[in-house]
């Protein structure tokens, strides 16, 4: 394997160390050969993200509040428009909730990071960066299809260079966070821990139907638009079976998001950056466009969809995560 790359191999019952499934009918619902079933130790691993996300989420806004910098929600029905400072909030309590529950898991089944697709010496490696490479070019494809319809307009730049590189910056490190936050939290310790008690790809629609599912409550998401996050949630977990790794399902998520909002200035999943690099629009009916939703949302993303798919299969045909 190479060196970013960590086979996971589920024990099986003849593993020295590990007891056999126990025959009691009530016992075998919450057990088996590895002790606790993988969708118990998921539902765990859930509620206590869920709860340290709550403490830290209290203890982040009580923090800004008294330094003079209260955190304002956006209300119901109106389009979010987010800053640096929500988007770190956000993402910033999801990781490490994610994290801190990952741990506990991993120390309740003798298990690093590592070992739920987050190995720390691959950390920006080479995996990372194609990942951003291929989100770049997947997201630049899609726009331009939409600009050949005559739909996507830039009518150049919001600012000066030397205005753009600070914010440019910055909201690539908050999308960076991004793509750590949902990576870990939908596709580390939850894709693990499923694949060993029902198979990969099982495990991947399952989680890749709650992710799209997640994506339904941001303001402006469409139908569509939770549809395709369905399914780029689902060639991320391909990514992670080919490669052993989130690191280049992070670099891509981070990228298409980055360039998404502030490269492009258009809707990510309904959400819109107040600030970004260029100043463009849409026109023309809303199943190319996407309309609200942004490109995500855009009928064009399917076939791209697949394409990634087929492509990630001829550049990565060897797996290297047990199905």
């Amino acid at each position: 394997m190479a060196d970013e790359t960590q086979k996971n191999e589920p024990p099986s019952a003849s593993t020295p160390g590990v007891a056999p499934a126990p025959t009691n009918g009530w016992m075998r619902i919450w057990l088996g050969p590895r002790g606790l079933r993988a969708g118990w130790r998921v539902l765990v691993y859930a509620v206590l993200l869920l709860f340290i996300a709550a403490i830290l989420a209290l203890g982040a806004v009580a923090i800004a509040s008294a330094l003079g910098h209260p955190v304002v929600l956006p209300r119901a029905g109106h389009p979010l428009t987010p800053g640096l400072g929500l988007i770190f909030l956000n993402d910033g309590v999801m990781f490490a909730a994610a994290i801190i529950a990952a741990i506990l898991m991993g120390l309740f089944e003798g298990r690093s990071l590592s070992a739920f697709g987050l190995p720390w010496h691959g950390a920006f490696g080479k995996s990372f960066w194609w990942g951003a490479l291929w989100g770049g070019v997947a997201l630049s494809a899609l726009l331009g299809g939409i600009a050949a319809t005559g739909s996507f307009h830039v009518r150049g730049f919001s600012a000066g260079f030397a205005h753009l590189v600070g914010p440019g910056l910055t909201f690539a490190a908050a999308f960076a966070l991004v793509g750590f936050a949902e990576e870990f939290t939908f596709r580390g310790y939850p894709l693990t821990a499923l694949t060993e008690g029902m198979g990969f790809w099982p495990a991947a629609i399952v989680l890749s139907v709650v992710f799209g599912g997640v994506h339904a409550g941001n303001s402006g998401e469409a139908v569509w638009g939770v549809l395709s996050a369905g399914l780029i949630g689902l060639f991320f977990c391909f990514t992670v079976r080919r490669t052993g790794t989130l690191w280049f399902a992070i670099g891509f998520h981070f990228f298409w998001d980055f360039a998404e909002s502030f490269i492009y200035a258009v809707p990510d999943s309904g959400l819109v950056l107040r600030h970004a690099m260029v100043r463009s629009s849409f026109s023309g009916s809303h199943w190319l466009t996407g309309g609200s939703v942004g490109p995500e949302g855009s009928l064009l993303i399917f076939p791209l969809i697949g394409l990634l798919f087929w492509l990630f299969h001829r550049a990565y045909p060897a797996a290297r995560m047990e199905a």
